[in-house]
């Protein structure tokens, strides 16, 4: 996997619903431990809720878990769950908070709003692609720096650091996918001088 979408910032939204209160939180984790946490973390929180319904993805294990929190079997976890897996998103828990207000929606009418809430907590976290990166490092002359310094975003790059002594050196993050071609370019366009050194890799957000 070179890439994969996920929630930026923990957040939350509501709306109200045959006088039923919904609330959808939302926030990134990367293992189970951290997803659960969360959970409990809004249960505590909303203790005297009617339901308090959960679901999450995670990279880690590709795991999957969802929980109706005693609403009627498939009303409330799966759509929740189902919002994530039609975004494409992963490392990620959703918890959706509601308040029975006195009206009873009914199975469809349950899975709309669930749905709804898990939506609105997307939509306020905001949806952010990690690529994984490399981090390159590049010596060179002062005479090659100008072509240096246009080719790494022309290329998909980020300069991040430059240090100048006796020569240049430049390091910039690229994504990983990227690197063969641009230490292609490098090495054709400095006539066979330079070439990258690959100094680490892991995921980065990208806008």
């Amino acid at each position: 996997m070179d890439s994969y979408r996920t929630i930026r910032k923990e957040a939350s939204d509501e709306f109200i619903e045959k006088k039923s209160r919904f609330i959808g939180h939302i926030c990134p984790v990367e293992t189970q431990e951290q997803a659960i946490a969360f959970i409990q973390k809004k249960r505590s929180q909303y203790w005297d809720a009617t339901h308090n319904v959960y679901a999450y993805i995670l990279r880690e294990g590709q795991t999957r878990r969802y929980s109706d929190d005693s609403e009627p079997q498939g009303t409330a976890g799966i759509p929740v769950l189902d919002v994530l897996l039609k975004e494409e998103l992963t490392d990620c828990v959703v918890v959706v908070t509601r308040y029975f207000g006195g009206t009873l929606l009914g199975a469809g009418g349950l899975v709309r709003a669930y749905s709804h809430a898990s939506k609105i907590a997307v939509d306020a976290g905001g949806v952010m692609t990690m690529s994984l990166c490399s981090v390159l490092e590049i010596r060179c002359d002062y005479t090659f720096y100008g072509r240096l310094t246009a080719l790494i975003p022309e290329m998909g790059g980020t300069i991040v650091d430059t240090e100048y002594t006796d020569a240049v050196t430049v390091r910039c993050k690229m994504p990983s996918v990227l690197v063969g071609t641009f230490d292609d370019k490098l090495f054709d366009q400095s006539l066979g001088k330079y070439r990258s050194r690959k100094l680490s890799e892991s995921f980065s957000a990208i806008d």
